[in-house]
């Protein structure tokens, strides 16, 4: 249950992460809304994940932050997808099987 609640923290601040885009500073009263919920949920899950403290665990959530947002800001927005932004990526997945791996 502790991996299903890491996942689920790490995709929720994908999603906060995005949605402050569509917030317009907050301007907007719908994305606002889903990307407070996004935050605070994400929080929570994370806390369960990290219940049983493991410090590579919080790791692991931010590499999937990282990944999923640098994936949709070039899918959403156009950012390049350059053979070096891919070959980092890739290995930041590599050091997330890594970390749970090991």
């Amino acid at each position: 249950m502790t991996w299903f609640y890491l996942l689920s923290a790490g995709l929720l601040e994908v999603v906060w992460a995005i949605g402050l885009t569509y917030t317009g500073g907050f301007t907007r009263v719908l994305p606002g809304l889903i990307t407070i919920a996004a935050m605070v949920a994400s929080v929570w899950f994370l806390a369960r994940a990290l219940r049983p403290y493991r410090l590579g665990r919080y790791a692991v959530w931010t590499g999937i932050r990282a990944v999923g947002t640098a994936i949709l800001g070039m899918t959403l927005f156009a950012e390049p997808a350059t053979m070096a932004r891919l070959f980092c990526i890739g290995m930041i997945v590599a050091g997330i099987f890594g970390l749970k791996a090991f």
